[in-house]
């Protein structure tokens, strides 16, 4: 029997939620009450590829790399190893979690974690207008002495007008390395974790050498490519809402339930979506049905098994 291939995006709060510390004891139980919810496509048959974000926990390892610097002198490393130091905790922590929940279940399936480099373009338009907020809130005299010693480029915070961040570059992805790797282990029932982050973003130098760039990569975005690569039917984005909605937190906001691209588009243009960070998930699922996909599904993780909850996207109704 040929079964269906899914690729499901976990959100970055799905390991650790805004409100805490980033315990381990709190990633843990976040981990294993957001990937519980997947039994229900395993059990209906899917082989799955599974993606991540990274948002709070790069942004951890970024302040840890401005403490151990500040107190001890230890020597700070770039974004690209934030980010693939990330990847692998985060992958561990899923793969691990995953493998007790299947074997709660008795389900025997392997679980393997790929560090994945996606590529980007030096060139792309993002380099000259760096938009990501990563790492820790700098005072206007901190951040105006790191730009000029690092080169760092800040911006003022827009959850706190006395603080500024460092933002970097959130180039597009062009291609998911080893994404045939990724396609035959999924294929043959095992589930995988990759792109996590949006994957560790390198370019190709004019010999062809692969090189890191300061920079990161939209999750979303990444999994959308990676989905439409390896030829997935379904895309899934788990976020913290179980629909997406018109006008959000306005007086008229209305779920809505089915969209077809024209549509989807239509409300892009118009800004029905707001600001926030739902247009970024809304333009991926989006990608992925104009590109071949069945079907994009926007909702709830604890949601997932109720079928009358979830934003589905398909090219027509």
């Amino acid at each position: 029997m040929n079964k269906k291939l899914a690729v499901v995006a976990l959100g970055g709060n799905a390991l650790l939620r805004g409100n805490e510390k980033g315990t381990i004891e709190e990633q843990n139980r976040n981990s294993e009450e957001t990937l519980v919810n997947l039994i229900y496509l395993i059990k209906e048959g899917y082989n799955l590829v599974i993606s991540h974000g990274n948002g709070p926990q790069v942004g951890n390892i970024l302040m840890r790399n401005d403490a151990g610097f500040e107190k001890y002198d230890i020597a700070p490393m770039p974004l690209d190893i934030c980010v693939a130091d990330s990847q692998g905790g985060i992958a561990y922590m899923i793969e691990r979690t995953l493998k007790n929940i299947l074997k709660q279940h008795g389900i025997e399936k392997n679980v393997i974690s790929i560090i994945t480099q996606v590529v980007v373009d030096k060139n792309d338009t993002a380099f000259q207008n760096p938009t990501k907020r990563v790492g820790k809130i700098y005072t206007k005299a901190q951040a105006d002495e790191l730009a000029q010693g690092k080169g760092w480029i800040f911006k003022q915070n827009t959850k706190d007008s006395d603080g500024w961040r460092r933002v970097v570059p959130s180039p597009k992805p062009i291609e998911i390395m080893n994404q045939k790797i990724i396609e035959n282990l999924v294929r043959e029932g095992n589930i995988v974790i990759a792109s996590g982050g949006g994957g560790i973003p390198v370019y190709y130098d004019q010999n062809g050498m692969i090189q890191p760039l300061e920079a990161v990569i939209d999750k979303d975005s990444a999994s959308s490519l990676l989905a439409s690569n390896i030829k997935a039917d379904e895309f899934y984005i788990l976020t913290d809402v179980p629909f997406v909605y018109a006008d959000y937190n306005k007086p008229t906001q209305r779920i809505l339930e089915f969209l077809d691209a024209a549509d989807t588009k239509k409300y892009l243009a118009e800004g029905t979506f707001g600001e926030g960070n739902m247009s970024p998930k809304i333009i991926a699922a989006l990608n992925f049905v104009e590109n071949g996909g069945g079907k994009s599904v926007i909702t709830e993780a604890k949601k997932l098994e109720d079928r009358s909850v979830g934003t589905r996207i398909t090219l027509n109704y």
